[in-house]
């Protein structure tokens, strides 16, 4: 960059975090140099109720002020706010890889149908009767609006997305199209990794970039784990046991999974299996039309992706795609089949309704391959809850939970301190972001052991930093305090877990009168508590 004027100091870049700060999803950076403002991804929040509160705040910044947006990749903790921002008034190119816009074009317009289900099911909820009705964050329709403004760009080339703001993607290995971002702003060179894939990615080649960054900003989803090395062969075999095992219990294997990348790894993976005569043929039933879509994005792209042996792969005849809600309410009086259903993290879609009717099952089996963030549905069951509250149902698990890590599509912690060393010395900070407190706190531990990394931060929502070129950077605004207590569990999560046990709690008091007297002191307590607000001094 550039002075402006002879004597007159340069403009120096700040950044914003506004969400993927000491948690896992989220994820959206400002960029600003002077008046011009970019935005590195624009993601949906997932996790506690109160934490996916932040969807529906007001944006921290004004839409129509941005000059542009990049996406690293198409997961909706990366996208799935974009429809919003466009509504809301943004309108400049969104710039992305090839893959990454195909997928698009598939993730975003089911997004807003989610959040237009979503919305009318809460306001059908009896225990909603004369709220307030839940609008949708977004429409299908404003979704489609937003693809208009995608622009594809070639990895590795330099595009102006602002006036002394250029940018150039890097393959990150994550999923199909993702990609870590290079900007440089002014004088200040900076890498947003992006989500990292791990060494020996089914699909796709290892993480690349540059070398010797004034700053980075790099995810932690594991960084403070390292999981089993296996080879593609190791992982099938693991696979192919979880399959028997379960079938042999004589109920179904119900495995919640991501629409996008893992759906298609399982499927080659159990295609591999079942040709090469290692695996008996079994039904699997793909019980996600956006999967289906999906796949269909993937099959395009066969030639670009690694270990696929062609794109017939998903067309197997053991494979069965569901499309309808009636095909799927079918599932229920099954055994003996996989069933393959979003979302990954049971937050939503059609898993939560195979879950309702598999997990009291003592012989079917739920099968995790995938990280569960803090508050979701699926860290619960993961977590060992014996009952769960499902759509406003109490449901019992008495299903096998099993796992398995081996299909991460995130980098351990090796993988990402491998990754970070191989960018050479970081001359100002690094910044890690999209982790939980764990992860974060390890990972930063172990890189401040080091010189090379720099300084090294853990961001929060709301901190603003200024950017210097070779230099620390420095804090201009501290972040969100009240946010930090519901980062992770909340009351809701809290309310969740004693509304599923109150019920049997008090069924086991066989008295009929005790059970009164408890439910009784219950409202006491609330009753009390709601005196005593009335009776505080005013501040």
């Amino acid at each position: 960059m550039s002075d402006r004027t002879q004597g007159q100091s340069k403009v120096l870049p700040t950044l914003t975090f506004h969400g993927a700060a000491r948690t896992v999803t989220g994820s959206c950076f400002e960029l600003a140099l002077g008046q011009e403002r970019v935005l590195i991804d624009c993601g949906l929040v997932q996790g506690p109720r109160s934490l996916e509160a932040l969807n529906r705040e007001p944006f921290a910044f004004s839409p129509a002020s941005l000059r542009a947006m990049i996406l690293t990749h198409a997961h909706v903790d990366h996208s799935g706010l974009v429809p919003r921002l466009v509504r809301e008034g943004f309108t400049g190119p969104i710039y992305c890889t090839r893959g990454t816009a195909d997928l698009l074009r598939q993730m975003l317009p089911d997004a807003g149908r989610i959040q237009e289900y979503e919305a009318e099911r809460r306001n059908r909820r009896p225990d909603r009767r004369g709220d307030e009705p839940v609008e949708p964050i977004y429409t299908e329709a404003d979704a489609l609006a937003a693809l208009d403004l995608v622009r594809p760009v070639e990895l590795g080339a330099w595009s102006d997305v602002a006036p002394d703001l250029q940018a150039r993607l890097w393959n990150a290995g994550h999923i199909l199209g993702s990609s870590s971002v290079e900007v440089l702003a002014g004088d200040t060179r900076l890498l947003f990794s992006g989500d990292l894939g791990p060494d020996n990615k089914t699909f796709h080649p290892s993480p690349d970039a540059p070398r010797d960054f004034d700053h980075l900003i790099c995810e932690s989803t594991y960084g403070d784990r390292d999981r089993e090395d296996v080879t593609g062969d190791e992982r099938r075999k693991q696979l192919q046991a979880e399959i028997e095992r379960a079938i042999a219990r004589g109920g179904n294997l119900v495995i919640p999974t991501f629409a996008l990348e893992r759906t298609q790894e399982l499927l080659l993976d159990i295609a591999t299996l079942i040709n090469s005569g290692a695996m008996n043929r079994v039904q699997v039933f793909i019980d996600s039309p956006l999967a289906s879509r999906v796949t269909s994005v993937f099959a395009r792209h066969a030639p670009e992706l690694e270990e696929l042996g062609g794109a017939e792969v998903f067309r197997h005849p053991a494979f069965h795609f569901v499309e309808s809600p009636e095909q799927s309410m079918r599932l229920n009086d099954m055994s003996g089949a996989v069933i393959l259903a979003a979302s990954g993290m049971c937050e939503a879609g059609r898993i939560r309704h195979h879950l309702v009717h598999n997990l009291p099952r003592r012989d079917s089996t739920i099968l995790f391959v995938g990280y569960q963030a803090a508050g979701t549905l699926g860290r619960k069951i993961v977590e060992g809850a014996g009952r769960v509250r499902i759509s406003g149902r109490d449901v019992n698990v008495r299903a096998e939970v099993r796992r398995i890590d081996s299909y991460s599509a995130h980098a351990d912690r090796t993988e990402l301190l491998r990754w970070i060393g191989d960018r050479g010395t970081t001359r100002g900070t690094t910044f890690l972001v999209h982790g939980e407190n764990g992860a974060l706190q390890s990972l930063a531990n172990e890189l401040g052991n080091g010189k090379d990394a720099g300084t090294v931060r853990i961001p929060e929502i709301g901190e603003v930093y200024e950017l210097a070129a070779g230099a620390p950077a420095k804090r201009l605004r501290t972040g969100r305090e009240e946010l930090r207590q519901i980062l992770s569990a909340d009351w809701q999560n809290d309310y969740a877990d004693f509304a599923v046990q109150l019920k049997s709690r008090l069924r086991a008091i066989k008295d009929e009168a005790a059970r009164r007297e408890v439910i009784a002191r219950m409202k006491r307590m609330l009753e009390g508590y709601d005196e005593q607000r009335r009776h505080q001094p005013r501040g």
